[in-house]
């Protein structure tokens, strides 16, 4: 039987998802697209902590951390695609000045999800959770990578649930960006935020 603090860490988890970062950008900006996409990089994003997850176990965190070179080289990839996912965002909202005949949009679940994915996986703060925070909540009692899962598929089983909530919360607005001149300023928005992110990343390192 495992003797885990889990009110502590759920409250931990709790904020931690709260506090808007890259992988909430992504999401809301894909489910105010379109539903299955905001799904899909949900998806994504969770699929990336289990990478985070399964590096903690098998201890690839600690040796990127102890590494400087592999850390830097971890966070300057992550600046370096959320600037892309910006100026992508800029692009699109210069487009959507541009008049054009409507078509249906297409969900590209794809998409969605590997945005979702690449955010989360080259995110060096998802790293530094699974191995500085999580382990406060592993006792010496049992197997610590018994327990390293259960705190981590916890953690994912939670997300899911928000995610959830925030992508069903975001295809309500899908109308009100549905006009263009509130859909050019929500692209603006979100690249800059974007952009300034991924040079906040870039420059701490």
């Amino acid at each position: 039987m495992m003797s885990v603090d889990l009110l502590g860490f759920l409250g931990v988890v709790l904020v931690a998802y709260l506090v808007p970062g890259p992988d909430f950008l992504v999401v809301v900006r894909c489910a105010a697209e379109n539903s299955a996409k905001g799904r899909a990089a949900a998806l994504g994003a969770q699929s990336g902590l289990c990478v985070h997850m399964g590096a903690a176990v098998v201890g690839l965190s600690v040796i990127a951390a102890r590494s400087a070179m592999v850390f830097q080289t971890i966070k300057l990839l992550g600046a370096a695609y959320l600037i892309y996912l910006g100026v992508r965002a800029l692009l699109s909202a210069r487009k959507s000045a541009e008049p054009r005949p409507s078509r249906p949009a297409r969900p590209r679940r794809r998409s969605g999800f590997a945005e979702g994915f690449l955010t989360n996986v080259l995110n060096p703060k998802a790293a530094l959770f699974f191995l500085s925070v999580l382990p406060q909540f592993v006792h010496g009692e049992g197997s610590t990578t018994r327990q390293i899962l259960f705190l981590g598929t916890l953690d994912i089983a939670v997300g899911l649930v928000y995610w959830g909530v925030l992508v069903a919360l975001a295809a309500r607005l899908r109308a009100l960006l549905a006009r263009p001149a509130v859909r050019r300023r929500w692209e603006q928005l979100t690249g800059w935020l974007f952009i300034a992110i991924g040079g906040g990343v870039a420059a701490s390192s």
